[in-house]
């Protein structure tokens, strides 16, 4: 039985990135032993695993009636973007369904599961259930606590730093490194910097891999007094790639220009003389977005440590050793004057990237 979702989490995570705001879900049918039908959500707005399942099985002739399907996330009961799975599972005649994990979308939460006992279907539950709440934790955080689930990356030499004291920083990771960053634009909803960022580097914020065209995020700037030039690339392209300007600034009149190109003004209150990333975390998670990808600077991840923002960090370890007094650290500010007091997190994963070191770590 393992092997059969294992397999239908195998399916759920080829759909990384491309399912947005729904999670990423696997499903098998099975029927004397033998997998007869297969499928994932390919994309957003498309057939969800369980209806890629059974058209599966009825392309390759198979009749799924009195089969049993795993899935790995409670199947939906309510029509949004396509109809409910659990009509087309009981209409199929599928006689058992077992689901790894319940969806804690308020819409579901338990009704799919329901709805199918209902009709007489055997429902099991919990197999790998915290494998496939692993794969889909941006998602459930969001369900649970109505804001996005918010990653901190950043690159640092053996020595932790970010940079040169000249604030040169190209490169400290590899090609291999700074490719798998660009996977990590495509599998989150948005990508936030600072200012300082968009001013230093005059950035795209794209995904941009060669041989794949993935999706790009929502790009968010953390824009105080509205300094973000108006020929800068995220401006310039905020009409092909959603743009949102994070700002204090109030005034109509300043806001016009970015609006004529395309950009989304979104005013949120102070703090500090910065804008208030919890008032813009809030704002965000109004909007629907349910994942941000940090690619700022010190002073930016500083400002979403000491608010308590951050619920994954990725660390990317260039084999490099710079030296000196002054050179930049990945975050900046006072920080937190006990050890004690400092943030705690697990490691998850250590992955090697050719030269380079990714560490996945998890806030607790």
């Amino acid at each position: 039985m393992k092997d059969y979702m294992q397999e239908a989490l195998d399916l759920a995570k080829l759909g990384q990135g491309w399912t947005r705001s729904n999670p990423m879900v696997g499903a098998v049918i099975v029927k004397n032993s033998q997998i007869i039908g297969r499928g994932y959500h390919q994309q957003y707005g498309g057939l969800h695993a369980e209806r890629e399942a059974l058209k599966d099985a009825s392309e390759q002739g198979h009749d799924v009636k009195g089969a049993t399907m795993y899935v790995t996330l409670e199947p939906c009961c309510h029509f949004g973007k396509t109809p409910p799975c659990t009509q087309a599972i009981i209409e199929a005649g599928i006689e058992k369904v077992i689901v790894a994990a319940i969806d804690p979308n308020p819409l579901v939460a338990g009704k799919g599961i329901q709805e199918l006992r209902n009709q007489l279907i055997e429902v099991e539950t919990g197999l790998l259930a915290e494998e496939s709440e692993d794969l889909n934790r941006k998602f459930n955080y969001f369900m649970i606590h109505n804001q996005p689930y918010v990653t901190m990356k950043y690159a640092m030499t053996l020595d932790g730093r970010t940079a040169a004291y000249t604030g040169d920083s190209q490169w400290i990771t590899d090609k291999i490194a700074r490719e798998h960053v660009h996977y990590q634009r495509h599998s989150n909803q948005a990508i936030m910097v600072g200012i300082g960022t968009a001013l230093l580097d005059d950035p795209s914020l794209t995904v941009r891999i060669d041989d794949f065209e993935g999706l790009n995020p929502i790009r968010i700037v953390c824009d105080t007094s509205l300094k973000l030039p108006l020929t800068s690339q995220l401006v310039k392209t905020a009409k092909e790639t959603p743009t949102i300007i994070a700002t204090t600034n109030q005034n109509p009149q300043d806001h016009q220009a970015y609006q004529a190109a395309g950009c989304q003004l979104l005013v949120v209150n102070a703090k500090n003389d910065k804008v208030d990333l919890v008032d813009l975390i809030t704002h965000l998670g109004q909007q629907g977005i349910q994942s941000i990808y940090v690619e700022g600077g010190s002073r930016l991840n500083a400002s979403l440590l000491e608010a308590g923002l951050i619920q994954e960090i990725h660390t990317y370890i260039g084999p490099k050793v710079i030296g000196g007094f002054d050179q930049y650290s990945p975050i900046s500010g006072f920080g937190f004057p006990q050890m004690d007091q400092a943030l705690t997190s697990y490691i998850q994963t250590i992955t090697p990237l050719g030269k380079d070191l990714l560490i996945e770590s998890r806030v607790d």
